[in-house]
């Protein structure tokens, strides 16, 4: 859970200029010293945080920072790959594949290896059920409500639900 939560915070503070203590504690529903603590092992591993205190302070990584590759090994990447290229089978777009060409930018090494996992999870209803996703992760991004019919053994129903994930 931990490596987890390190893990976002370094997405995050990779995404946004700056984030406070209290921002991160909400996110991870954590305490405040938690957050402390994860920066300063975040700092002993090597990435360079800068904090600032009082109004208008904040955690930031130091401008120009950009992620050591050897963060992730190959087989680390590859599976990362492979992940990526199962929900593009999915979306039907080319998200994840753009994606996927961001994340091996300069790493042309690691990612020639394992082509040998594919995991397609379309299935024979792709053609209606990539929009559904693409309209539930919409509204997930934009919390936002949608309805829709419910069908079940009893009689169906409509329904208004306000998703939080996305499980396929």
């Amino acid at each position: 859970m931990k490596l987890d939560r390190m893990i976002g915070i370094l997405s995050i503070l990779l995404q946004k200029e700056k984030v406070t203590a209290p921002e991160l504690a909400a996110k991870f529903e954590v305490s405040r010293r938690t957050i402390i603590r994860d920066i300063d092992a975040l700092c002993m591993a090597g990435i360079p945080i800068v904090t600032v205190q009082g109004q208008n302070g904040g955690i930031s990584i130091m401008e120009n920072y950009k992620i050591d590759k050897t963060l992730l090994s190959t087989s680390d990447m590859q599976a990362i790959l492979a992940g990526l290229r199962s929900l593009d089978s999915v979306s039907g777009t080319s998200r994840y594949a753009q994606l996927m060409e961001k994340l091996s930018a300069g790493a042309s090494n690691m990612l020639s290896g394992d082509h040998h996992i594919l995991i397609n999870l379309s299935s024979h209803y792709k053609e209606t059920l990539s929009p559904k996703i693409e309209l539930l992760h919409g509204a997930i991004r934009t919390a936002q409500t949608v309805s829709f019919t419910y069908f079940a053994p009893t009689g169906e129903s409509s329904r208004v639900i306000e998703p939080y994930y996305l499980i396929f």
